[in-house]
């Protein structure tokens, strides 16, 4: 019988693996940055995550998505990850959580 996963827990684990992803040119992770537009995941365990990067000239445009997939890919009970990236709406640093302003010195 196949183990039970916990939706929710599993949405939480990738939250978590997210929060480890730093945009190299600002001291905060991708997730506190706004960069995460939406994370998805079915039945079958797949995630599909929309993401943006800081502007579409970002000097990590290839490796950050890479990371990304790679890193989610590794928690144990996600079956295929995909990336989407999107530059609509545009990234702006209203997009960043508190947490991520107050750390910049911007509250």
């Amino acid at each position: 019988m196949e183990e039970q996963i916990d939706m929710n827990e599993l949405g939480e684990n990738i939250v978590k693996v997210l929060k480890t992803i730093f945009d190299p040119e600002i001291p905060v992770d991708i997730y506190e940055l706004g960069l995460i537009y939406d994370v998805f995941v079915n039945e079958s365990r797949d995630v599909k995550i929309l993401m943006t990067l800081t502007s579409p000239n970002c000097p990590v445009a290839e490796t950050l998505p890479m990371e990304v997939k790679e890193k989610v890919g590794s928690i144990n009970s996600v079956n295929d990850v995909e990336i989407e990236l999107t530059f609509d709406p545009p990234w702006d640093k209203d997009m960043m959580s508190e947490e991520a302003k107050l750390e910049l010195g911007m509250l």
